[in-house]
């Protein structure tokens, strides 16, 4: 999530303002750039517990040090609660979660280089601290009464909403992490062709990328625990939206979408004013009952836009939001999937093919089935691990065709050698981590914390 948001902004007089500021994203193919996010679980070596916000190795202290880098302190109401370098932005989640949103990049070999600089930053510090990070989908040891929270205005509002509309949203904001890559698009065409193929194929990177095998200390029967929390955190704002699909699907249609997505909040002069459950409609008539007879400016609709959780979510770009976190390989390998389908026309194409005659329901049956399931999800006369290889196969032929070398001559293909890895083996990160488990660890949870650590 990103740094607090600006009260600066032209009024909307216009419902047309609303679509244009979707469609001011489109850009021409030159302009195209990755912006990688990941999240990961902070904590202390000595005793694996999450960092308190404050303390001498709490999240205060950790984003005060890493200053030393360039980055410069976002407060709010005297609490550090980001960093900002450039385009770059380190946030906090809920939990304490430390998220890099990483600047918009030219390549996939530019994305690799930032996320290891920022992991050997944080490693430093953490050093320093007694603290180290890690990246899994879901918390697998920690009670959701033992996550801090952190001091942010945003994340009171949606605490006090979320159990109103479903049981798992406190889990969702306290209890995991995720890697998300956000990529652009030419025109509204163009746009949507790209959601409805990364839509579709959302549940194939889930099972790629599934890594939250664990809750409370033992398995939990799924593959990505955190994709199942989705599925009851809020069904106003999240799912499959399957209208993406429709005849006459863009920019206005997903507005339409949005304007019926209730509100959290509005920003005003350095606070975070409740509207959970109020109306954005109203708000353009005035009639928000938080803040009546005042009327939105685009600054509200771009915080707005932001409060939808689609598996894929369109705001100036599209966001692909269906991978578990996961090691450094498995990070770059994120960007480098969506890069290679949706950055290459061929690609593109190919990847359409491979969906297009997917009914909404078996769509629905793959979203609902993969976060338990996996890789070995049955899907028509085969399984998600086939449709897997296919994927990747169309993402490599799209990343080699890009044809962006690094200094040894190496195209953006080979950060999807850890995904050729799982598909081929039938293996997910889930799956190694429930082995060791099994094995190695003594059916303890207490390892990963050494061995999936940054």
């Amino acid at each position: 999530m990103s740094a607090p948001p600006t009260t600066r902004g032209e009024p909307i007089t216009d419902r047309r303002q609303l679509v244009a500021y979707l469609e001011s994203g489109c850009k021409p193919a030159e302009a195209w750039r990755i912006g990688t996010e990941h999240e990961k679980f902070a904590y202390r070596v000595a005793d694996r517990r999450p960092l308190p916000y404050d303390g001498p190795d709490g999240i205060r202290e950790l984003l005060t040090r890493l200053t030393r880098f360039g980055w410069q302190p976002v407060e709010e109401k005297g609490n550090i609660i980001a960093l900002v370098d450039g385009m770059a932005n380190i946030t906090l989640e809920p939990g304490g979660q430390v998220e890099l949103s990483g600047a918009p990049l030219l390549d996939l070999h530019e994305n690799a280089a930032e996320l290891a600089q920022h992991l050997a930053q944080v490693g430093e510090v953490g050093a320093e601290l007694g603290i180290a990070m890690m990246g899994l989908g879901f918390q697998p040891k920690w009670t959701r009464d033992d996550i801090p929270w952190m001091p942010k205005g945003r994340y009171k509002v949606m605490r006090n909403y979320m159990p109103k509309v479903g049981s798992l949203g406190l889990d969702m904001m306290t209890r995991t992490c995720t890697v998300q890559v956000n990529l652009d698009f030419a025109s509204e065409a163009d746009m949507v062709k790209k959601f409805r193929v990364s839509l579709a194929l959302q549940p194939i990177a889930t099972a790629l990328f599934a890594n939250s095998p664990f809750t409370e200390g033992q398995p939990n029967g799924f593959q990505s625990y955190r994709s199942h929390i989705w599925t009851d955190t809020d069904p106003d704002r999240t799912g499959d939206i399957p209208f993406v699909f429709e005849d006459g699907f863009g920019f206005e249609r997903y507005v339409d979408y949005l304007l019926k997505t209730p509100m959290y909040f509005v920003y005003r002069d350095g606070t975070y004013i409740d509207a959970a459950g109020q109306s954005f409609v109203d708000f353009l008539d005035g009639k928000l009952p938080a803040l009546p007879g005042e009327r939105p400016l685009l600054t509200d609709w771009a915080d707005h836009t932001t409060t939808a959780f689609p598996e894929v979510r369109l705001k100036k770009y599209l966001e692909m939001r269906g991978a578990d976190a996961g090691s450094l390989p498995n990070l770059c390998a994120l960007s480098a999937l969506w890069v290679g389908l949706l950055y290459d026309d061929q690609a593109l194409d190919a990847a359409w093919d491979l969906v297009k005659d997917w009914t909404t329901p078996e769509r629905a049956a793959l979203r609902a089935e993969v976060p338990r399931s996996g890789l070995r999800t049955p899907f028509r006369d085969r399984t998600v691990r086939e449709v897997a290889l296919a994927t990747l196969a169309i993402a490599r032929d799209g990343l080699v065709r890009r044809a962006r070398n690094n200094d040894a001559g190496q195209d953006e293909s080979l950060y999807l050698d850890t995904l050729d890895a799982i598909a081929q083996n039938n293996h997910s990160p889930a799956d190694e981590l429930l082995a060791r488990f099994n094995s190695a660890w003594g059916g303890s949870v207490d390892p990963v914390f050494k061995d999936c650590a940054y």
